[in-house]
């Protein structure tokens, strides 16, 4: 994939989340089964929809970062028992080790513990988080 498309994508998951269509996990998914020509129907979002805020508000990982876990698994997860999965674990490694290393942490209430929760400063971080996990994911397929 070039990269025009990977940002036109980027941008288009930055805007699902920041118009308030979905929030992280689901604008990552959302994009991704709709690049990848809807493997999933649409409504498939839902699988993502408990990802937001470090999984359901408890603040552990990070919501942008599981819905491109999620998202890689629409074209490299196993689709029945005993199936091999090592690049499925292997690409989620990578995603999750250069989300970490660029980021700092993948932990939800440490990537927004500066921030006021809900005000505009978070909901910019928190775009921009969704647009890099989306990149990321994209980057793999």
């Amino acid at each position: 994939m070039d990269e025009a498309k990977i940002q036109e994508l980027k941008k288009k998951a930055e805007e699902l989340y920041g118009n308030g269509d979905y929030l992280c996990s689901e604008a990552v998914f959302a994009v991704v089964n709709e690049y990848l020509g809807q493997p999933l129907p649409p409504d498939a979002v839902r699988i993502t929809s408990g990802f937001p805020v470090g999984i359901g508000r408890a603040g552990c990982t990070c919501g942008a970062l599981n819905g491109a876990i999620a998202a890689l698994g629409l074209k490299y997860g196993r689709t029945g028992p005993k199936q091999e999965n090592e690049k499925i674990m292997a690409l989620s490694k990578e995603v999750h080790d250069e989300f970490k290393k660029q980021f700092g942490s993948t932990c939800c209430r440490v990537l927004i513990k500066k921030f006021e929760f809900g005000s505009p400063e978070h909901l910019e971080h928190c775009i921009m988080l969704t647009g890099a996990a989306t990149e990321m994911v994209l980057k793999k397929l």
